[in-house]
């Protein structure tokens, strides 16, 4: 049985005030019903807590829609395949609570998508606290946007699984306070394929901006703007290598780093899977105003055959490097 979130249940939400008075003045003068924000698609049944939605579903496949609201509540999913949307992409906000001290949402079932969410401000005692927490299956991402934490999205692994990440937005996340080592804006352990597409990471915190041990990795169509960050590492990082592409992409290096060498490393931790035809191509790579040092745009240390194509790099950038 999973244990509930410890909040009080006068506090486990909060309604924006145009919201809170829609919903008092569509209720009967006599009417004192509980507010129960989460609505089960196919059966059209509602909760008060986030936990019992997806209880409602366990191991089935279902949809669980949130509506516009700020809520402090957070879940965990052991079995089925669930989608979680927003009512109103944007405006479904789970804000400063993790489930297990690990994430607002802790994702260990077959599969789950999250479509138009916010998550912010969560952070635990170990460091990692993530908006998403994915221990096994397949996870899609859309239209969220995940600030003010530890982390964004972390994952265990999952060598079978694979995660899709679409038009989100990644800001002020990270952190090297931590004993166990720095926390990312997203992180994803040795998953089968990681795809993060149309997205924007900026103003880090510490750590990387993207760090992934899948097999597989593709990055396409993003930007990457450190100008604000602070104690910054790489903005993308290949710690075990990785095949694939990486093409289309935006990336400004700012002036408070803790790890100014590279933009992007390839097998600095070892090498467990073989970088062979990474494909890194059609890139725009440069400086934020002020920067005066050099940098790498790939830094490889895994003696593979890398295909580094065409990039616009500014000036001081090396292409590459072999480490």
């Amino acid at each position: 049985m999973i244990a509930s979130p410890k909040i009080s249940p006068r506090i486990s939400l909060r309604l924006a005030p145009a919201a809170a008075a829609a919903l008092l003045a569509a209720a009967p003068a006599t009417a004192q019903q509980p507010f129960a924000p989460y609505t089960v698609v196919e059966s059209g049944r509602t909760f008060t807590r986030l936990q019992d939605a997806v209880n409602a579903i366990g191991g089935g496949t279902g949809t669980i829609r949130l509506a516009r609201a700020r809520f402090a509540d957070c879940a965990v999913q052991e079995a089925g395949d669930i989608t979680y949307v927003a009512e109103v992409p944007g405006q479904a906000v789970l804000d400063g609570v993790a489930c297990e001290g690990k994430a607002a949402l802790v994702l260990r079932g077959r599969a789950a998508r999250v479509e138009g969410l916010v998550f912010a401000d969560i952070n635990v005692p170990d460091f990692n606290g993530a908006g998403i927490r994915v221990e096994h299956g397949n996870l899609s991402v859309s239209q969220s946007w995940f600030r003010d934490s530890q982390e964004g999205i972390l994952s265990a692994d999952d060598p079978a699984g694979t995660i899709v990440i679409d038009k989100s937005t990644f800001t002020r996340l990270g952190t090297c306070e931590g004993p166990g080592g720095c926390a990312h804006g997203i992180y994803i352990g040795n998953y089968g394929a990681l795809t993060v597409t149309r997205s924007r990471f900026e103003a880090g915190r510490g750590g990387h901006y993207l760090k992934s041990r899948a097999q597989r990795i593709g990055v396409f169509d993003c930007s990457f703007d450190d100008t604000r960050g602070q104690a910054t590492n790489y903005m993308i990082d290949l710690p075990n290598g990785a095949t694939g592409t990486i093409s289309g992409n935006w990336f400004v290096q700012g002036g408070n780093k803790e790890n100014h060498s590279a933009f992007i490393a390839v097998a600095a931790e070892g090498k467990m899977h073989s970088s062979n035809g990474l494909t890194i191509e059609n890139n725009h790579a440069s400086f934020a105003p002020g920067v005066s040092w050099g940098s790498t745009f790939v830094a490889d240390w895994s003696g593979d055959q890398l295909m580094i194509g065409s990039n616009v790099l500014a000036e001081g950038l090396k292409r590459n490097d072999r480490r």
